[in-house]
């Protein structure tokens, strides 16, 4: 039986990802942070449902010796690092968890894969806000990155340690590029969850109005079920590699907006207010991804397309 390492088990990712190895007959395995004060009925929410069938590790990402004394409990055969700071607008606001959690946590990774199983495939969580101020459209894996945030600078950092202990020390790191994708079980801190959740909330009569930034914004839009998938075909591979993880269509905030309060039958402008609050520093405008290498390769392509995923998450928080 085949043994997987999830860091970040409990987001949104892990948790799909978790229930997917399962299927294949995996025993799963997950790095937790060690929290006294967060609710464990809240902590676990997207995982309660099969935490008879995996086996939590309490740990410290930005810890070596935490990262190391998990890695060799488990031995894994295969790693999915996906612990993150993820929350881009945060990044701004507090950019040295961004560096402990995102930078050194993926090197405490890569070095007690080295020195302990050097023969563990890992998977590693690359994003689109690596390409930032995009210079081509759309984006592959040969797009030069221009991240705008902490986030994407962090995950750049990210990006090219693995591949250097990849070219370095052979170690089989494979990431994934993944454009923005959403599900039900997207976190409240992310504006499409905050979009469809206020929906919910204004038919349901318990708010009356949603305030957003920039609803210019473009983004590629996926469902978050769908990319773990890919996640797993990365690292049946024979080699390495990297991969663009997305739909190559592109819809603005304002058409998520319009067509999750269509959902429930409500005109969006009554009740959506701009606020300046919610702009970035340094925004991006436009991500769009070019998901052929992993079509041609893996033999991965997106299903769910974007309305019936913004109908999905409407329905769910309703």
């Amino acid at each position: 039986m085949k043994k997987a390492l999830i860091t970040g088990i409990t987001g949104q990712d892990g948790s799909y990802l978790a229930e997917l190895l399962l299927s294949k007959g995996y025993a799963v395995y997950g790095l937790v942070r060690r929290a006294a004060v967060e609710d464990p009925s809240c902590r676990f929410s997207r995982i309660n449902h099969i935490m008879d069938k995996i086996t939590l590790i309490g740990g410290t990402i930005e810890n070596y010796s935490s990262v190391f004394s998990v890695v060799e409990q488990v031995m894994p055969d295969e790693c999915y690092h996906l612990a993150a700071q993820s929350f881009v607008a945060e990044s701004f606001k507090d950019p040295f968890s961004i560096v402990s959690v995102n930078i050194v946590g993926t090197l405490n990774v890569l070095e007690s894969i080295k020195t302990l199983v050097p023969e563990c495939k890992l998977y590693f969580a690359a994003s689109s806000e690596m390409f930032g101020e995009v210079l081509t459209m759309p984006q592959n894996e040969d797009t030069p990155f221009y991240p705008r945030s902490p986030y994407g600078i962090s995950k750049v950092t990210g990006f090219d340690l693995v591949r250097n202990y990849r070219e370095s020390y052979e170690i089989f790191g494979s990431s994934g590029i993944l454009f923005n994708h959403e599900s039900p079980r997207r976190g409240y801190e992310f504006v499409t969850r905050k979009i469809t959740s206020t929906v919910a909330k204004i038919k349901k009569g318990e708010v009356n109005e949603l305030r957003l930034g920039n609803l210019d914004a473009r983004r590629d839009w996926g469902f978050a079920k769908e990319y773990v998938e890919a996640m797993w075909l990365m690292l049946q591979q024979d080699k390495p590699g990297d991969f663009v993880i997305a739909t190559n269509e592109t819809h603005t905030v304002k058409e998520f907006v319009s067509n999750a309060f269509g959902s429930v039958g409500l005109d969006w402008e009554k009740y959506v207010v701009v606020d300046s609050e919610f702009y970035r520093p340094a925004d991006v405008h436009v991500l769009q991804g070019d998901y052929t290498k992993a079509t041609q390769l893996l033999g991965w392509r997106p299903v769910i397309k974007f309305y019936d995923l913004v109908d999905m998450m409407v329905a769910a928080d309703l």
